[in-house]
């Protein structure tokens, strides 16, 4: 395996690591995987650089994790230089600034101000958010069918038309996908999308009352018309914000012991990884 496809492979399962909250505090708390993904900033595959910005906001998410994050040596610079890069893709540029923004408001008691910041950078993105978003939300999906790296990518390839999804994180062990969306999408486009694939149904992952979970089958009649994205970047793969429409939806997803034991072996290939 090439050291690209390692780094690749590193950062994918760190971005999906900080995609649980329960790891969000282990992860910035850990010696080397905060600087090794401020390095993966400067990586020739932009790709990789996507997929730690995208670990990075899930970092961003806990607040308690904001001055930590903000003081780490090169964060503010790094992600100025990939704002400022010429050759990077515009959502890359994006989810840098949001970072950069959510970073520098850090230790304000105003938290609304961050939230305002972030929401205006979004903003300029039409042809990836769209001009009336506001909030986004969080579903889960449990997908039938998803099974390995073919339907993966039929499922990427539903998701990405879909104007109004702003990115997805894949959990295949347990066949689900977090997916982040714009606050006035309804969850049933997305499951419309995804049956449309003909080998694979999804369902919506929700909490219950005492803290449990249960599988909701999107309604056969409940079917809605598709918005397709039709300006969709090279590369798009995924807050802890939650659903406004749906507010029981899942964000915990895996566990924070399955993680950390691989977390470790994610930090020392970072700490082997300075040059590429």
């Amino acid at each position: 395996m090439s050291a690209e496809m390692d780094a690749l492979t590193v950062v994918n399962q760190l971005r999906d690591l900080a995609a649980d909250p329960l790891n969000r505090r282990a992860i910035v708390e850990d010696q080397g995987c905060l600087p090794g993904l401020i390095l993966f900033f400067d990586h020739p595959n932009p790709q990789v650089v996507y997929s730690a910005l995208l670990a990075v906001r899930y970092l961003a998410e806990c607040r308690a994790n904001r001055e930590k994050m903000k003081s780490e040596l090169g964060m503010m610079l790094s992600l100025q230089n990939v704002m400022q890069k010429s050759t990077s893709p515009g959502e890359t540029k994006l989810l840098a600034s949001e970072i950069y923004e959510i970073l520098q408001s850090a230790g304000k008691e105003e938290a609304e101000q961050a939230e305002a910041a972030a929401a205006s950078c979004r903003r300029k993105a039409h042809f990836f958010l769209g001009s009336s978003n506001k909030r986004a939300k969080t579903v889960v999906l449990h997908i039938d069918g998803l099974d390995d790296s073919a339907r993966r990518g039929l499922c990427e390839e539903a998701l990405l038309k879909i104007r109004g999804v702003i990115s997805f994180t894949f959990q295949m062990a347990v066949k689900r996908c977090v997916v982040r969306i714009r606050s006035d999408l309804k969850a049933e486009a997305l499951g419309t999308a995804i049956n449309s694939t003909k080998v694979m149904k999804a369902q919506q992952v929700m909490k219950t009352d005492d803290g449990g979970e249960m599988i909701v089958p999107f309604q056969e009649d409940a079917a809605v018309l598709v918005e397709e994205n039709t300006d969709i970047p090279d590369y798009l793969p995924e807050d802890e914000s939650p659903s406004q429409e749906q507010d029981k939806a899942v964000t915990r997803i895996g566990s924070i012991t399955d993680g950390m034991g691989w977390l470790s072996t994610a930090a020392n290939f970072l700490s082997r990884s300075f040059y590429w």
